[in-house]
């Protein structure tokens, strides 16, 4: 992890407990209002995100992965989240047997077309927002999207990013493909439950 960012094992630990604890009242609540399926997503390599990639760009290469040009430092910081949060919704799971909680596995649904993002269609970038204000991610913050002086590509579907923190249409249905039919999801869902009409 960066050392500049690195909390206190105190500090990590109440930010964990807050988290969970908010995440828990919320289930709890919808459990109560007779909620029996929920799927809660996981989180994103936020590592590959333009934003943070922008925010925390370095020069040491040793930092990033060679393979997705994603920062490693982040996405570990998502797969440990990810992790803590699985052993969470198993805690929340047991405590309600009648409930199906399933989790959304957003970061390797993602994966697959940081990977390998021509596979996907995304020629225009996998890192590289589709509307920015340049640099090397086109992302900055002095020139978000939507202000006049930004460029905006001409296909946002050839892009993973659309403003450098958001994902496109294309990149989220990628990631729903991989949830609805496998095998990102904990415990797997079922295809035929799906209506095909949607």
């Amino acid at each position: 992890m960066n050392p500049d960012l690195s909390l206190s094992e105190s500090d990590r630990l109440f930010q964990r407990i807050r988290l969970f604890h908010d995440l828990n009242i919320a289930l709890q609540e919808l459990i109560e209002l007779g909620a029996v399926t929920l799927m809660v997503p996981g989180n994103l390599p936020i590592g590959c995100i333009p934003a943070y990639l922008t925010s925390y760009e370095t020069a040491d290469t040793d930092q990033y992965d060679p393979e997705t040009g994603c920062l490693n430092w982040l996405n570990k910081f998502s797969e440990y989240h990810n992790d803590q949060l699985q052993k969470e919704l198993s805690r929340i799971q047991a405590l309600h047997p009648h409930t199906n909680i399933i989790y959304a596995d957003f970061y390797n649904s993602s994966m697959r077309f940081y990977r390998n993002p021509s596979q996907y269609g995304f020629t225009g970038g996998a890192l590289t927002a589709c509307c920015g204000g340049g640099g090397p991610y086109n992302f900055n913050t002095s020139a978000t999207c939507g202000d006049p002086s930004v460029s905006v590509c001409d296909d946002p579907s050839k892009y993973v990013s659309w403003d450098g923190v958001h994902l496109t249409e294309a990149a989220y249905r990628w990631i729903t493909n991989g949830l609805l039919e496998g095998p990102y999801t904990i415990p797997q869902i079922s295809i035929s439950c799906v209506s095909q009409d949607a």
